[in-house]
């Protein structure tokens, strides 16, 4: 298949290209650097969202576009993630228009909002943030669109991710490589109590793969573990599986009020796409 991957040089994005590329794949690389796309990616450093006319003629007439790209994602309130809804549409829009048959949106459990317990595909989003209010307006947009258009989209909720990075966009385990590289023996923290779900970036990758690759399952799609893990349990695991030589310090820090005691995904979807795919 040849498959566009925007955002290709992000912690995730870096990640798929690869993952495609070792599965031969034909991957078309957009962002505007590459310093982690891996050799073999067709590499194009181009604004997708100045494009007038032609965008897809310009991508190689991809099979699947797959919508990565997202600034300032750590800044869940970023104004930035209002005034691109229309942007990212109309960018979508434009790639449906000119011929793309299956479309890729990104979203995350921040589409939901604030929740207890597990998230399926009928669970009502209320999202809080500006990341998360976008994240479901461009999901409910390009779903009706495609809908008129007979092209099947597919929307992936992550949740999430921990891996061996330094650069995964500010992420707690990222923090914890940076500071036992610097030589920290302790780091405080919260009493790590609240259950969240967890995916390794790796075998995250490979389920996003598995749905690229096929069209019958389609909607809303949790890209997840499917089980709820305590953040102690699951740092302790971390430092435990790199070797690190630093220790956590539980109950520095208080809990945050607005994260969920317990939340993680359904992943029933993704699971019957594994299975089909065997």
């Amino acid at each position: 298949m040849k498959i566009a991957v925007s955002g290709a040089n992000g912690y995730i994005g870096s990640h798929l290209v690869k993952t495609l590329l070792d599965a031969k794949h034909d991957v078309i690389a957009i962002d505007i650097k590459n310093d982690h796309i891996a050799k073999g990616a067709k590499y194009f450093n181009l604004d997708i969202f100045s494009e007038a006319e032609g965008l897809f003629e310009k991508l190689e007439r991809p099979d699947v576009f797959i919508h990565l790209a997202c600034k300032d994602v750590p800044k869940h309130n970023s104004p930035w993630h209002i005034e691109m809804i229309s942007n990212n549409f109309n960018m979508i829009k434009r790639l449906i228009d000119e011929g793309l048959e299956q479309i890729i949106t990104i979203g995350s459990m921040h589409d939901v909002g604030y929740f207890e317990g597990k998230i399926t595909e009928e669970t009502p989003a209320n999202p809080t943030t500006f990341y998360g209010i976008s994240k479901d307006t461009l999901r409910r947009a390009v779903s009706a669109y495609a809908k008129e258009k007979n092209v099947v989209h597919q929307h992936l909720r992550f949740f999430y991710t921990y891996g061996d990075d330094l650069e995964s966009s500010g992420s707690v385990f990222s923090k914890i490589l940076q500071m036992a590289q610097a030589g920290e023996k302790t780091f405080p923290f919260t009493e790590g109590k609240n259950e969240f779900d967890y995916i390794e970036i790796n075998e995250l990758t490979e389920q996003i793969m598995a749905v690229i690759e096929q069209k019958e399952i389609a909607g809303i799609i949790h890209c997840c573990s499917g089980k709820p893990v305590a953040i102690k349990e699951q740092v302790e695991y971390f430092i435990k599986l790199h070797g690190l030589d630093i220790k956590p310090d539980f109950g520095k820090y208080p809990t945050r009020p607005y994260d969920s005691p317990c939340i993680y995904g359904d992943n029933s979807k993704i699971q019957e796409i594994l299975k089909n795919r065997k």
